[in-house]
């Protein structure tokens, strides 16, 4: 067994290699995680009131983050296929910062954890959201990209401060 501060995906020669969970047992598991979307004053009126071009940025934003959340394994290589039991998505708006909030809960009974399907989540939503602003704003930022809470596994439940 490794120990906490291992790093699991390098053998003993320093080659990358892919963990086996063959013998971890199957449990519920969950992953939340966040993202923000900073635009100008003139963006957020666009996004709020359905004035961009290319459509509604908080429906396809919502989607697109699904559907990340289904392709991590194909884009971060050491992440195993999982079987995700659902998807919860939450974008809002917050007027004082002229913010996109960005939420993904992600569920599964597996082997392994759903952390990178639910910030592979925000992070899609995220840029589809840079994607849909961009002809109007050149300077979104995209910022706290960020694990809020995970349950499940042989490394038990773990919550970001302030979080519950």
């Amino acid at each position: 067994m490794q120990s906490g501060n291992d790093f699991t995906h390098f053998g003993p020669d320093g080659r990358a290699k892919m963990v086996d969970v063959g013998d971890k047992s199957v449990s519920h598991r969950t992953a939340r995680a966040g993202a923000r979307v900073l635009v100008s004053e003139e963006t957020f009126a666009l996004i709020r009131g359905g004035g961009m071009k290319k459509g509604d940025v908080l429906a396809a934003a919502q989607i697109a983050g699904i559907m990340g959340a289904k392709r991590t394994p194909d884009l971060i290589p050491m992440c195993h296929p999982v079987v995700i039991n659902g998807v919860d998505f939450s974008l809002s708006l917050c007027e004082e910062d002229h913010a996109v909030e960005i939420e993904a809960a992600v569920s599964c009974d597996g082997r392994t954890g759903v952390e990178m399907e639910a910030l592979t989540a925000v992070s899609v939503a995220a840029l589809t959201v840079y994607d849909m602003c961009k002809a109007v704003q050149k300077d979104i930022k995209i910022t706290d990209i960020r694990l809020l809470d995970k349950t499940g596994g042989v490394h038990g439940d773990y919550h970001a401060e302030g979080q519950k």
